[in-house]
């Protein structure tokens, strides 16, 4: 397995996107585990610590983005909330690999 780790500033999306479609093809749940990084595969699971505090959180990468120069993770607002309040907006964040997707074998 691929070892991962990148630190940087992240944000949160939610009401003005739900429901629309993401760079996945799926129509974004704010209130799922989602989250939207530059590259990583979709499907790609997460686990997103909040420098400031210590929680965690883990997510499903489905869309891309951020698109907000120095940010490298938008998380829904549910996987937001799990580890910092959304009023924040911003906070320094850890990301880790916890999984990446099954690849199809047909």
């Amino acid at each position: 397995m691929y070892q991962f780790y990148e630190t940087g500033n992240g944000s949160w999306y939610g009401k003005e996107l739900h429901g629309r479609a993401t760079a996945s093809g799926e129509r974004f749940n704010m209130n799922e585990y989602t989250a939207a990084h530059k590259y990583l595969p979709f499907g790609t699971i997460v686990e997103v610590t909040n420098i400031n505090t210590g929680k965690m959180v883990t997510a499903r990468i489905n869309d891309r983005g951020p698109f907000r120069h120095g940010r490298v993770l938008d998380l829904s607002s549910k996987a937001f909330s799990a580890i910092a309040n959304t009023s924040q907006g911003v906070i320094p964040m850890e990301i880790r690999i916890v999984s990446y997707p099954q690849l199809s074998t047909q």
